[in-house]
């Protein structure tokens, strides 16, 4: 039986641009999947830049005009990985439009733009029309599996948890500045970048809610160079210099719905650590550790083993019971940073075909957002306990 096509525009690029275009290329070839997804046309704002980018990636077409590539009969689904600032109205655009919608994390820059794309999917999904937002790590098969043990109660109560994700990229003072470090393009710095990540994976793996926060932020490097194209020179930095409007660091306490603590921080000047999301679910009766760094394993700790016997013991997450790896190569073949991707197209698809909402939705987005509001307001009124509310800030 041959599926029915999917096409599809992607809105922006850059980094994500190039993950989400290997996942649209590499799903449909190693999974049964209910649709065939076809790559129609990539969306940039320059145009030259734009075509390489659809040549190199595999997209058929290129455009500059998202507005019109929205509206076209042969979309059926956009893909967001452009800047914070743009998902809302990109978002809402295609929803209204009647055209599925995947948006990279975190959902928005503020709550009011979450909150709207939040209610445009709602309504969309009354029309059959679904919505997701990227979150990608949830599929990283290990991750996938600590869920899994936690959902299943093999360590009990979840009593606390350690999340931290660490990246050292901005530790040069010296490294131009890029629209993550702009808040108007960005919403917020690390704490939205890589923060948000900690946030979702936490609030997967142990099925609570974080619903009230204490945090801290801090900026290490208030200016760095402009980039040399942003003041219309030639290389890759300027003797200009712009300001740095976002946080570098965040540290925040939360207390999550069923009564878990959790610790989490978030910053790009650990020096050393490249990509490195640690998680740390501790419970009454065996603990589960996951670090992306060595995403194919996890660890877990099960108290209930004679006590002689007891320790964290590695499981190498590539059999074909686990989540996801079936689908690849045979038993002790690692997977990488770029699989989690194409796990999301397929359940993306999946969702779509079965007419039923996705994980995570924009709902769940838009408590992300909530979240990372909370913690701001925090670190702006000395640290001071914030609850996680369901309303608009004003």
């Amino acid at each position: 039986m041959i599926a029915q096509p999917l096409r599809v525009a992607m809105i922006g690029y850059g980094f994500m641009g190039a993950a989400h275009s290997q996942a649209w290329r590499v799903a449909p070839r190693f999974f049964d999947l209910p649709f065939a997804p076809e790559m129609t046309v990539v969306v940039g704002r320059n145009a030259e830049k734009t075509r390489a980018a659809a040549e190199k990636y595999g997209w058929a077409e290129a455009a500059t005009d998202w507005r019109e590539v929205v509206a076209r009969d042969d979309i059926d689904l956009v893909d967001i990985c452009s800047p914070g600032d743009s998902h809302a109205e990109v978002a809402i655009a295609a929803l209204e439009a009647g055209k599925h919608v995947l948006c990279e994390k975190p959902l928005a820059n503020t709550v009011a733009e979450a909150e709207a794309m939040a209610d445009a999917a709602r309504a969309a999904a009354a029309r059959g029309i679904r919505a997701m937002v990227g979150f990608s790590y949830r599929r990283v098969p290990a991750l996938s599996l600590a869920r899994d043990l936690v959902r299943d109660g093999r360590i009990g109560e979840v009593r606390q948890i350690r999340a931290a994700y660490l990246q050292d990229w901005l530790v040069d003072e010296n490294g131009p500045m890029t629209w993550r470090l702009d808040k108007k393009l960005a919403g917020s710095g690390a704490l939205g970048d890589i923060g948000a990540h900690a946030v979702d994976a936490t609030q997967f793996i142990t099925g609570q809610r974080v619903e009230k926060v204490s945090g801290y932020l801090r900026t290490f490097v208030t200016e760095r160079p402009l980039l040399a194209e942003t003041v219309g020179l030639s290389g890759t930095a300027s003797s200009e210099r712009g300001t740095v409007t976002v946080d570098d660091a965040a540290w925040f306490t939360g207390q999550l719905s069923d009564g878990a603590v959790a610790s989490f921080e978030a910053t790009r000047y650990a020096t050393g650590r490249k990509n490195g999301l640690k998680l740390e679910i501790f419970g009454s009766r065996g603990a589960v550790v996951f670090d992306l760094e060595r995403m194919n394993e996890l660890e877990f700790y099960d108290g209930t083993d004679a006590a002689g016997e007891q320790g964290f013991r590695r499981i190498l997450v590539t059999e074909p019971e686990h989540p996801y790896a079936a689908a690849w190569w045979p038993t002790g073949h690692g997977l990488g940073y770029e699989h989690p991707f194409s796990h999301q197209v397929v359940d993306l698809l999946n969702d779509i075909a079965a007419g039923r909402d996705p994980e995570p939705g924009f709902d769940e987005g838009l408590h992300v957002q909530r979240v990372l509001d909370a913690v701001e307001r925090s670190a702006a009124a000395d640290s001071t306990w914030i609850t996680v509310t369901e309303e608009t800030r004003a």
